[in-house]
Parts: structure tokens; sequence; C-alpha cells
């Protein structure tokens, strides 16, 4: 009697096979209990900004004039979401979608399976993409709930959709690129937080056009925000985005990004022999 090999599954099945597995793995993980720490700081931001306004006090003045509700929640989109929370996070997630894997001495019993080692990574990055959005987007929502007055919402809800739009944009680019670093390199994270917190941050405020080849300068012409007037931040903002990408060039780039780093992981670790250390 003759056997059969086991017939591998499609490329979409067995990404859908994977992402499954993976969600209850991420959102069960202790980095979800950093990513709660990390997302939950802006909305106590707002709560203490809605205790102060309801005192009859103002949260913020730029050069003794009071910052109206929606300048805040623009700022804190800019700096605590699109400038620290949304690079951190695809650090964090997007370096471990296979180092760790690696790490825990499983990426061989996982890819023992009958499915082609590619869908892994699209599963695994999907999975990442589903549990921070789920988590960031909502915390972005309860901030502009807290902070901008119910009569100014039918004037600025369709601001508050296209933040949610960009910052879910943001979290699909950094995590790809940082999925291929994760799957090329065997410090992904240390490699990641440099980037993040070293060249992005650097190379923005080189004039030339170094500042190209980072994510940041693609993202923030997408924010529908600008920064309280005379805000020191806001002249940094000025400095740094003097000749801003066009939306639908930071689009394009954006796009580019995420597909080019998705097919280097997938190729990377399609090619790569993981021989584990004892």
């Amino acid at each position: 009697m003759s056997t059969t090999a086991p017939r591998s599954e499609s490329f979409l099945t067995s990404a859908f096979r994977v992402f499954s597995m993976s969600v209850g793995e991420m959102l069960w993980s202790r980095r979800t209990i950093f990513m709660v720490l990390v997302v939950g700081s802006p909305v106590i931001v707002a709560m203490v900004a809605r205790i102060v306004q309801s005192m009859g006090t103002a949260p913020l003045r730029v050069n003794g004039v009071q910052v109206d509700a929606m300048s805040i929640f623009g700022a804190m989109i800019w700096i605590l979401f699109l400038w620290f929370i949304v690079p951190v996070l695809g650090v964090f997630y997007g370096t471990s979608l296979i180092a760790d894997e690696v790490d825990d001495k499983t990426i061989t019993y996982l890819f023992t399976r009958p499915v082609r080692r590619g869908a892994v990574v699209v599963g695994k990055y999907i999975a990442y993409l589903l549990c921070t959005s789920l988590v960031v987007l909502p915390s972005v929502m309860v901030v502009y709930f807290l902070m901008v007055p119910f009569s100014q919402i039918p004037g600025t809800f369709i601001s508050l959709l296209i933040d949610l739009g960009v910052l879910g944009l943001g979290l699909a680019a950094y995590g790809a690129l940082f999925a291929f670093i994760g799957a090329a390199l065997k410090r992904p994270l240390v490699v990641g937080l440099v980037f993040i917190f070293g060249w992005e941050l650097v190379t923005l405020f080189i004039p030339g056009y170094l500042k190209r080849f980072t994510l940041a300068y693609y993202l923030q012409p997408l924010v529908p925000h600008s920064m309280p007037a005379g805000d020191t931040v806001s002249l940094l903002q000025g400095a740094v985005f003097r000749e801003p990408p066009s939306v639908a060039a930071s689009l394009s780039w954006l796009a580019v990004a995420i597909i080019v780093s998705l097919v280097l992981a997938v190729r990377v670790v399609e090619q790569r022999e993981y021989i584990l250390e004892q």
C-alpha cells in the first residue's frame, strides 16, 4: 500500500492558519502588558487635562494664549502617538515575529508543518497589525472624546478618522520594516531602537535627502493637525518639514516600503537555514 505525502496548503490558507494561531499568542503575551501601559499613558494625560479644564483652568497655554482642545489633541497625535507609540510598538512587535521563535527554539517545529515559510511571516504580520490596531486606535478615540468638546465633534470627526488611518498606516509600515529586520539580523531589537531613536530623529534635522530614507518623513504630511502656534515643537516641525512630500507621494512611498519589506522578510525566512544553539 502506497502512502501519499501531505500536500501543502495554499499560501493564503497557510497564512490564515498562522494568523489565527498567532492572534491569541500575541494578545496573551507579556508584550501586551507593555503595549497597554504605553497606549494608556495618553488616556491618563487626556483625563488629567479634562479634569483641569472642568475646574476652569486652561490645560495648556502658549505665549499666554489658551490652546483649544482640538489643538491639544493634535499635539498628542504628533508627539505621543506618531513620534513614540507607533514606532515603539512596531519595533517591539515587528522584530519579535520571527526572532522570538528563534530565541524560544520553536522555529524548526513551526517550519515542519506543510506550509510555506513565507506564509508564517505574513500570517504573523497580519496578527501583529490586528492586535496593535485593536489597542492603539481605541485609545486614540478615548483621548479624542475626552479632549474635544461635544459641540466640536461634528466639525472635527473627519480629522479623527484621518488620524486613525494614518496611525494604522504607521503601524503597518513600521511593523513590516522591523519584521524584515527581525528575520535578517541576530539583534533586531537593538537595531530597531537605534533606527527610530537615532537614525529617524537625527536625519530629519539634517538638510538634504537623508530624511527621505525614514518612514516618519512620509507619515508626517498625512496628519491633519499642526502644532500650537509658537510652541517649540511647532518650530521644529516647521524646520523639519519645510518641503514635505505630497499626500500622494507619501502614500505611494509608504505602500512601497510595506510591500518591499514584507517581500524581503519572506525571502529571508524562506532561504535562511536556522541552526539553533544548544
